[in-house]
């Protein structure tokens, strides 16, 4: 029978109980990184998606910055304002700078706590940092009117005569 000494054996356990701990903390800090931001969706108060041209989707609708402002004013007379709102990219758009920008003004003026998806990973909105922006209505792309296409600055029309005179001749 092959009997080892104590010290030996103390030696094995503590480098074993080491060693589990080591690879225990590693295992700890890649679960962290890796929690899905779906995951903790239910854990906010309220979510909000980003949209195109710095605007919103809220509750199905698409909002303006200013619109959306005036839904936490709604939410705050009605004494319905989230104390946390999560900031998620939705199918049609990313979250821009316009975005974290919007929100932080937000933030400010409704006392509420902003965090925002960072590649899977959940960031706090800090206002100051981020440079909160005044909140700007949406103005999508302008266009001529059609009846002003074909005319010049004098309002003549192109390639044409521009018969005003009522069809006398100046002389």
């Amino acid at each position: 029978m092959i009997r080892f000494s104590t010290l030996s054996t103390r030696g094995a356990a503590v480098f074993l109980f080491g060693s589990l701990l080591v690879l225990g903390g590693c295992h700890r800090n890649a679960s962290k990184d890796t929690v899905e931001t779906t995951q903790v969706k239910s854990q906010f108060d309220m979510t909000v998606e980003s949209y195109k041209s710095g605007q919103f989707l809220i509750d199905g609708a698409v909002l303006s910055a200013l619109d959306a402002g005036s839904h936490f004013a709604y939410l705050k007379d009605a004494g319905k304002l989230p104390k946390t709102v999560l900031l998620v990219p939705s199918d049609d758009s990313k979250i821009r700078k316009q975005h974290l920008e919007y929100m932080a003004r937000l933030e400010l003026d409704y006392g509420f706590v902003a965090y925002y998806d960072d590649g899977g990973k959940l960031a706090r909105i800090n206002p100051i940092e981020t440079k909160a922006r005044a909140l700007e209505d949406y103005h999508g792309p302008t266009t001529a009117p059609v009846s002003d296409t074909n005319k010049d600055a004098s309002g003549k029309a192109y390639g044409g005569s521009d018969d005003s005179s009522g069809g006398q001749s100046g002389h």
